[in-house]
C-alpha cells in the first residue's frame, strides 16, 4: 500500500502549490490535506480529482491537539504511515517594534508556530519512521527589524526541527528556504508590494520537490 503525503497548512499559498504538485508528480501517491479553510481545500480537491490523484481532505486546526492525535490515528489505522509531511501551517503576527509586541499576537504565533509543530513532531515521527522525509519551511526573519514575534517563533520552529533532525529515529529532513512569494503571508508583512517580481507558489512547489 502506497503511504500518503501530509501537507498541513494546505489550503492555499506554497502547502497547496505543495499539495497539487505532490498529486501531479505521483497521482498513485493520496494526499492528505490539513487546513482550517474548508473552501481552500475544497478548491485544491477539485484540482488534485482533475489530474486523477486522490486527496483526503481534513478541515482541521493544528492547534487542536486532539484533533492532531484524531488525524494521525487514522493515518496509521487506513494506511500504516506517511512517507512525507511538509507543514507549512503558520502565524503572521502583526509587525511592531519589539517594546510593543501584543502578548496575545505572540502566544497566537507561538500555539501555531511552535507548540503545535512540536505536538506534530511527536504525532508524525512514529508514521515517517526513518524512510519518511519531512520538510519545514524556514525563514531568516529572526532579528529582523519589527519582526520580533513572527521570527522568534520560526526561529524556535526551526531549531525544533533541526534538533530532530540530529537523532538517529529521525526522518530524513529536508531544509528548505523558500523565495519570496505573492502569498497572504507576505502580503500581510508588506502591503503594497509589487507581486510582479516575487516567485510563483508553483515554482517553489517544483523546486522542493526536485530537493526531495
Amino acid at each position: 500500500m502506497t503511504r500518503p503525503a501530509l501537507v498541513t497548512g494546505a489550503s492555499r499559498g506554497l502547502g497547496f502549490a505543495v499539495a497539487e504538485a505532490l498529486a501531479k508528480a505521483d497521482p498513485g501517491r493520496p494526499v492528505v490535506a490539513v487546513a482550517r479553510t474548508a473552501g481552500g481545500l475544497e478548491a485544491l480537491d477539485d484540482r488534485i480529482r482533475a489530474m486523477g490523484g486522490s486527496a483526503t481532505l481534513a478541515p482541521m486546526d493544528v492547534t487542536v491537539d486532539a484533533a492532531m492525535q484524531q488525524l494521525c490515528r487514522s493515518i496509521h489505522d487506513r494506511w500504516g504511515g506517511l512517507s512525507l509531511w511538509v507543514h507549512t501551517a503558520i502565524e503572521a503576527p502583526p509587525l511592531s517594534p519589539a517594546p510593543m509586541v501584543a502578548p496575545k499576537d505572540l502566544a497566537k504565533a507561538w500555539a501555531v508556530n511552535v507548540a503545535a509543530t512540536a505536538r506534530l513532531i511527536g504525532y508524525v515521527a512514529p508514521l515517517l519512521g526513518t524512510d519518511g522525509a519531512a520538510v519545514v519551511p524556514e525563514d531568516d526573519r529572526a532579528g529582523a527589524k519589527h519582526f520580533a514575534a513572527y521570527g522568534a517563533t520560526k526561529a524556535a520552529q526551526s531549531a525544533l526541527v533541526r534538533s530532530w533532525g540530529e537523532e538517529s529515529t529521525a526522518p530524513r529532513i529536508v531544509r528548505f528556504t523558500p523565495r519570496p512569494m505573492p502569498t497572504a503571508l507576505r502580503a500581510r508583512f508588506f502591503p503594497g508590494e509589487d507581486t510582479s517580481a516575487l516567485t510563483p507558489c508553483a515554482d517553489e512547489a517544483a523546486r522542493l520537490l526536485a530537493a526531495l
